[in-house]
């Protein structure tokens, strides 16, 4: 099959287009011809050469796909050939075909085409473990979303509003920001032109917010704890302004705050197979129905991922980026 590999390290041109095995399903496995798969963030680490595939996972990158079930294990009652399906993966999701547990696999809701599918199973197990699990953001409670035109931002606005929370964002210019606010943010700040610690405190009359999602780390920790409401949490589920920050031990004291965070794709699948029950039950509902709508950017063809990559990076997006294999 064909597939994108990384014989070297490096930037978008390190992608290479690779004729690769054809991947065997296991007994609890699904195999997927892959119509559309996802572009993240993770993607990029992962061909600069900083976050390789967990042991025994594919060794190409992409870590959600879209497609036709063509093949299940003997232990698999929950699907069949024929299925449309997308689908979280460790890794491999950039290729013609793809094996994975069926835990990690969902039906595509309502009537999705695989491009908005494909751009569903990193955002919402990514949101729903870390908002409403990890940080248990209550209906009627103010949730900051930081990157909120990224494919997790979009993602997070709309599951919250929708849920009957109040939503606040950030983003990296004026035009973002009325983006996410049509989107159902309250209000969104640009972060390079306003300090998003003071017009929260003056968006909210100082009670500040109930839940941070970060993904931003770096010198954003400080300043996210200063903006949490009393018995506050923040989630952390990257690093892109740096891993290390200051942390005020007396702020989160008298507060009684949470500081929590994590990474999806090392986690086993039973714990996946558990977010994937709930996200059944609580989100796909709302993207069948049309309450949450799937943001996709741009489409690329499977062979222009080193210009996919490229423009991932550039940061001009909004939602997510495709990569097509129809």
């Amino acid at each position: 099959m064909r597939a994108i590999t990384v014989p070297k390290p490096g930037g978008p041109d390190a992608l290479a287009l690779a004729q690769w095995p054809l991947p065997q399903a296991g007994p609890d496995d699904v195999l997927i011809k892959v119509a559309a798969a996802g572009l993240n963030r993770a993607d990029i680490l992962q061909r600069n050469g900083y976050y390789p595939s967990p042991p025994g996972a594919p060794a190409n990158p992409g870590l959600e796909v879209a497609g036709i079930v063509v093949a299940v294990g003997a232990n698999v009652r929950e699907f069949k050939q024929g299925d449309a399906v997308c689908a979280l993966l460790q890794g491999g999701g950039y290729s013609e075909y793809c094996a994975v547990n069926a835990g990690q696999v969902l039906p595509v809701p309502g009537s999705l085409n695989m491009i908005e599918a494909a751009s569903l199973p990193e955002a919402y197990f990514t949101v729903w473990s870390n908002v409403f699990e990890f940080a248990r953001l209550q209906p009627g409670e103010r949730l900051l979303v930081h990157g909120g035109s990224s494919g997790i931002g979009v993602s997070a606005i709309q599951l919250a509003v929708a849920r009957g929370n109040i939503v606040y964002a950030t983003a990296g210019s004026d035009d973002k920001c009325r983006y996410c606010e049509q989107l159902g943010a309250t209000r969104a700040i640009n972060y390079k032109t306003q300090d998003f610690v003071a017009e929260i405190a003056t968006l909210t009359q100082k009670q500040g917010v109930n839940v941070v999602l970060d993904m931003v780390g770096g010198s954003y920790v400080s300043r996210n704890l200063q903006v949490l409401a009393t018995e506050g949490r923040l989630a952390m589920i990257a690093t892109q302004g740096g891993a290390k920050g200051e942390i005020d031990v007396l702020r989160i004291m008298q507060q009684r705050l949470i500081v929590t965070g994590s990474t999806l794709r090392t986690r086993a699948v039973e714990f996946k197979r558990q977010i994937k029950a709930q996200l059944l039950e609580n989100v796909w509902p709302l993207i069948a129905s049309g309450k949450i709508r799937p943001v996709v950017d741009k489409v690329f063809p499977l062979e222009q991922a080193s210009q996919a990559h490229a423009y991932l990076e550039s940061g001009e997006h909004k939602g997510k980026i495709i990569l097509s294999l129809q």
